[in-house]
């Protein structure tokens, strides 16, 4: 793990990265949602800071457990910039939270940091530490979401997995407090390729790319399950 400096090759190109939303919700019985008819996906902007711990934000819930939540996917991140790109092809706005991410981002390109990159979010000591683990994999539910809300989501899974602005997951290493215009800055980076968008490739398009996944130290399970089915010897 190499730490960041300010001049080195590591530095990120935009300026002042940071949170523009806290986004939390609780899960709700809906008939659109999938075959579980539960989901959580609605996550709301909340004022004031908001705790951060291993399990995830406070006042949050996961509805499906098979598939989210978890140590490795404890915060979802997704980038202001990237759901006004969305907005401007879906035909209207998507506030923060309505793709079901914990904080919405500014300033820093979420897809191409890398598996196990860390992030301090607000002030040492107080604001929480986070390790980028894992991707989000897109579903029915999502999409039913999104044309609930009068967007086109016209063969959205599919849309959403070419265009690859997935967002990742990331595992709290430190817990503290997090709150809308804290600083996001990159403290670490690790000594390999694999970017947020290489990990959603390799899991969904590009399945070749699997055991490049085994360069990232302390792989996410479900991930590292994945890669030695992949593996394992065809009878």
């Amino acid at each position: 793990m190499a730490a960041v400096g300010d001049d080195g090759p590591m530095s990120r190109p935009s300026p002042s990265p940071r949170v523009v939303s806290v986004n939390v919700g609780p899960a709700r019985d809906e008939g659109w949602a999938g075959n579980l008819r539960r989901t959580a996906i609605d996550k709301r902007p909340v004022d004031g800071s908001v705790a951060v711990t291993a399990a995830g934000l406070a006042d949050d819930e996961v509805a499906d457990l098979v598939h989210h939540g978890g140590p490795d996917q404890a915060v979802y991140v997704y980038a202001l910039e990237d759901l006004r790109w969305w907005g401007e092809r879906l035909g209207g706005e998507i506030r923060p939270g309505m793709v079901g991410e914990n904080l919405t981002t500014e300033g820093i390109d979420v897809n191409a940091a890398l598996v196990g990159e860390r992030w301090q979010v607000g002030r040492p000591g107080t604001g929480p530490l986070l390790e980028v683990s894992a991707v989000r994999i897109p579903c029915r539910v999502f999409a039913n979401f999104l044309d609930l809300h009068g967007l086109d989501a016209t063969g959205f899974v599919k849309r959403f997995t070419r265009a690859g602005r997935v967002g990742p997951y990331l595992r709290v290493l430190r817990p503290g407090t997090v709150r809308a215009g804290d600083v996001v800055q990159v403290v670490a980076r690790p000594d390999h390729a694999v970017s947020v968008t290489t990990m959603f490739r390799a899991l969904t398009t590009e399945r070749h790319l699997l055991p490049d996944l085994l360069a990232v130290e302390g792989l996410a399970e479900r991930v590292r399950r994945r890669v030695d089915d992949h593996l394992a010897p065809r009878a």
